[in-house]
């Protein structure tokens, strides 16, 4: 199974819809897209998540199904810095506090152990587990058991907050990490690979990270500054 991952277009996030420069990068992604073998369509239940799915829809004949808890996540706390903002914060353990993660529990951390944002990537885990099983991809430890019986190619198309949780949690990263040094554009594609091997342990592969040659000139990473 692969599973593309495809964050939004450029977002009017006043009023939850694409620019007119996000609607022009939609359309370029779901030419980029057109050529993937897809074969399902997830989406967001959010308005610029929506109509990003919406070009690559409409351009392959496919339905949109809609993932009510990859909406984008929360965060804030009580006497957290930078509003708990996590992408910051994250930066900020990796580079100025040089947090070891291999050692300790970013759990713990004060900036996210009471964050609202910890909360979201739990319940976003639980919930992307339980999808994957579906798909016949059971979660065991830092692998999959593969009870697939076909192979698929799924797209997602989500936020830069829901997808670093779900990227964190399928790779066996620490989230802050993730947040820090995978950051990705509006209507990047990413690409994981499960092998398709039934009865096997399986683990993710990445494929392809990043990608937005879709898009001319990107001006880099943006993250919505406040929670929804």
């Amino acid at each position: 199974m692969r599973l593309i991952f495809v964050r939004h277009g450029e977002p009017d996030y006043a009023h939850d819809c694409l620019t007119p420069e996000g609607h022009r990068q939609a359309a370029a992604a779901a030419r980029r897209l057109s050529g993937e073998g897809i074969t399902e369509i997830y989406a967001s239940p959010q308005g610029r998540a929506q109509e990003t799915a919406g070009y690559t829809a409409s351009l392959l004949g496919l339905p949109v199904t809609t993932l009510e808890y990859m909406h984008e996540i929360r965060w804030g706390g009580p006497d957290i810095p930078e509003n708990g903002h996590p992408w910051t914060l994250g930066s900020r353990m990796t580079a100025e506090e040089n947090f070891d993660y291999s050692t300790r529990s970013w759990r713990e951390h004060p900036y996210f152990r009471e964050n609202a944002a910890t909360e979201c990537y739990d319940m976003i885990s639980g919930a992307f587990d339980r999808f994957m099983t579906d798909k016949g991809y059971i979660h065991d430890g830092r692998h999959f058991i593969c009870r697939a019986e076909k192979e698929e190619t799924i797209a997602l198309f989500s936020h830069g907050g829901s997808g670093a949780c779900v990227l964190a949690h399928l790779l066996s990263l620490p989230f802050p990490y993730v947040a820090a040094v995978m950051p990705y554009d509006f209507t990047s594609v990413i690409i994981l690979n499960f092998p398709f091997s039934p009865g096997s342990h399986v683990f993710p592969r990445v494929e392809l990270f990043n990608d937005t040659a879709h898009i001319h000139a990107p001006a880099g990473p943006q993250f919505q500054q406040k929670p929804d």
